[in-house]
């Protein structure tokens, strides 16, 4: 009983993100394409990797790269700890003068993975606790030319929960066609001054299809609503997503 109620997580999220947090704010549609990898070391250690280009509104250009390492540590058979690093690289404007600006992060991450039964099939579920420490670059136009002045520190905390659904019935799940539901909440800690100010941050609920093509490789293309609570204003985001999983 108490693994359902787990899996009601992210399906009852993503509904009441997707429905609840929209009223009175900006639409804006963009794609972003991503690669997440982890890969085997000695003993209980692993190393992570993603990497993620997002576009602007209207797919205008690349607003955003994202490169983010960790190294994990399996603390049980199904839970991971996790300490990285990400750089962000973020295409910003001041009235008419564009450029990029850079972010650093160090995070931390636990992890829990289920493998609950769910109409004959071995579904995989799995809550992820993310805090970061975010080091914001100041951006001031200069020469006519944006730069960087220096760095904010804000600190972050993310809740995320996935769930994955093989279309064939299975109790070992190594290829073949798949749907997920993930959603994944962002709340600042402490001072957001740097930020929007506010202890809310973001929300994103998705889903997708996809395909395992072996036990070490999925694709799968989904559609993203992402709710930004800003500092005057908030966005609805809908985003088209092309994603690839890697475990080697």
């Amino acid at each position: 009983m108490a693994v359902r109620l787990f899996l009601l997580i992210p399906v009852v999220v993503f509904l009441l993100s997707s429905f609840g947090l929209r009223a009175q704010t900006q639409q804006t549609f963009s794609g972003w394409t991503a690669v997440f990898g982890s890969a085997k070391l000695s003993g209980k250690f692993s190393l992570h990797f993603d990497a993620q280009a997002r576009s602007a509104d209207k797919w205008q250009e690349v607003q955003t790269i994202l490169l983010r390492p960790g190294l994990h540590y399996q603390v049980r058979k199904n839970q991971l700890a996790t300490v990285g690093y990400a750089f962000i690289y973020h295409h910003r404007r001041i009235g008419t003068v564009g450029g990029w600006g850079p972010e650093h992060r160090t995070w931390e991450q636990y992890i829990i993975n289920q493998r609950p039964n769910l109409l004959a099939r071995t579904t995989a579920l799995q809550h992820r606790f993310r805090l970061e420490q975010r080091f914001i670059s100041k951006s001031i136009v200069r020469n006519d030319k944006l730069v960087t002045d220096g760095h904010q520190f804000a600190q972050r905390l993310r809740y995320f929960a996935r769930w994955v659904l093989p279309f064939n019935k299975t109790k070992e799940f190594r290829r073949g066609a798949f749907m997920s539901l993930q959603n994944e909440i962002f709340v600042n800690i402490g001072d957001a001054a740097a930020v929007n100010g506010k202890f809310f941050d973001q929300n994103r609920a998705y889903g997708s299809v996809g395909y395992r093509f072996s036990p070490k490789y999925d694709m799968e293309l989904g559609y993203m609503n992402q709710f930004v609570s800003g500092r005057s204003a908030n966005t609805a985001n809908s985003i088209l997503q092309l994603a690839g999983y890697v475990r080697l």
